[in-house]
């Protein structure tokens, strides 16, 4: 039977040696192995570069205090004196005079880290001094630090501020306009965390950030209320850190004037851990006892 497909030629076909099928290259692994470590190397050196916790050596710590446009460098430097304070490092006195420039910082963070860190030596009357002028610093977070590293100092002249980590505190609004958001009762906060946003005049947006850590007691307002400059928005319970901070500031300075305060903490508050009933029994007992050492009044007349 003829093959249909055959164009009626009679020739015999010849055999042809079979086309070679070109072969898959193998890709190499080694751009995919360098891929791979790229993505914990980078951010490996990222955490690196800017974990505090990394030790610095003398000439970067004398550079990191230098580089006031780099904030992240100086925090780094700070916590790494503060940490050879600690450890009793005489040494870093060298750097005090760039460290009490940093009192003078714009940014909050800095100065709030410095005057932690100046409660570190209290036989530093540059500290001292220092100190004292952060007593006046506009943000509340800062004040109370450094009324805390002056209670170190034995200096009494931060008691306003360390009784007012005792007690709530209340934010205002600093503008006129129209609350968008505003975070609800019971929610705690950081400083700095977001409280609010108000929309101004204008349809400018401003954020009111919290200016000291606590938990939420009472919201004044609530979204969409009108409010003017000065209006009061929240009230800020303090937070267990801060309570225990303070007593411990006041164990050292705290008056006659402080014991309510102290007092009630020592009876026991049922959202406090038992280190804040401890401490505050401590504080007031510290308390009465150094009244009585204190000279009687004079007689009037």
């Amino acid at each position: 039977m003829a093959d249909p497909n055959s164009n009626g030629s009679s020739s015999t076909p010849t055999d042809t040696p079979p086309v070679a099928q070109p072969t898959a290259r193998r890709r190499s692994p080694i751009p995919l192995a360098i891929l791979a470590a790229l993505f914990i190397i980078v951010p490996f050196l990222t955490w690196y570069g800017t974990w505090f916790g990394r030790e610095l050596s003398d000439e970067d710590t004398g550079k990191y205090l230098m580089e006031q446009d780099n904030p992240r460098h100086v925090q780094h430097a700070l916590s790494q004196v503060a940490e050879r304070l600690d450890r009793k490092d005489s040494s870093v006195r060298r750097w005090y005079p760039q460290i009490v420039k940093q009192a003078g910082n714009p940014l909050t963070e800095i100065r709030l880290t410095t005057a932690w860190l100046m409660g570190k030596d209290s036989t530093a009357e540059e500290f001292h001094a220092a100190l004292l002028g952060l007593l006046a610093d506009a943000e509340p977070i800062v004040r109370r630090n450094a009324a805390l590293s002056l209670s170190v100092f034995g200096d009494a002249r931060g008691r306003s501020e360390l009784s007012a980590m005792l007690q709530p505190f209340t934010v205002v609004s600093t503008n006129d306009g129209t609350i968008g958001s505003i975070l609800i009762e019971g929610s705690q906060v950081r400083a700095g965390a977001l409280l609010a946003r108000l929309t101004k005049q204008g349809d400018e947006m401003q954020e009111i950030r919290s200016p000291v850590p606590g938990t939420i007691s009472r919201a004044m307002v609530s979204e969409g209320a009108k409010v003017k400059a000065g209006d009061e928005l929240l009230v800020l319970s303090p937070d267990a850190e801060s309570v225990w901070e303070s007593l411990r500031g006041l164990l050292l300075v705290g008056q006659v004037e402080d014991l309510p305060l102290v007092q009630k903490y020592a009876e026991g508050e049922a959202r406090m851990p038992l280190k804040i009933k401890e401490q505050a029994v401590q504080t007031a007992l510290a308390i009465k006892d150094r009244s009585k050492n204190l000279p009687a009044p004079a007689p009037h007349g």
